[in-house]
């Protein structure tokens, strides 16, 4: 019996391709249970750094997701920036899985 790309294997090599998103987004889990309740609840950004990296890692994945939120948390400091900083609906233009340093927001919020 041939093979053929059955919707049960398309499925299987899906999962298995998502599996380092599911770990980032498993570790924002973690820390939001564990750690978070410990040092409190004072993000200066809305959504909070949490929620962004756990929606970056979800949208863009956990290479490109966790250089956002890497940027986002060095943002996230008494000199940093605060305010209402949301998740890109896309990619920015020029970020490459080589160039990751690019799908981030190193300064400011909410940039166009």
């Amino acid at each position: 019996m041939k093979h053929s790309a059955c919707g049960h294997c398309s499925s299987s090599v899906e999962g298995v391709f998502r599996l380092p998103r599911r770990f980032g987004r498993a570790m924002i889990w973690l820390y939001r249970h564990t750690l978070s309740p410990l040092v409190g609840y004072n993000c200066r950004h809305l959504p909070t750094c949490s929620v962004y990296g756990d929606e970056a890692i979800e949208r863009f994945g956990l290479w490109a997701g966790g250089w956002m939120t890497l940027a986002r948390l060095l943002r996230c400091n008494p000199f940093g920036t605060s305010g209402i900083d949301n998740v890109p609906l896309t990619a920015p233009p020029g970020a490459h899985w080589y160039l990751p340093w690019r799908y981030a927001r190193w300064r400011g919020v909410n940039a166009s």
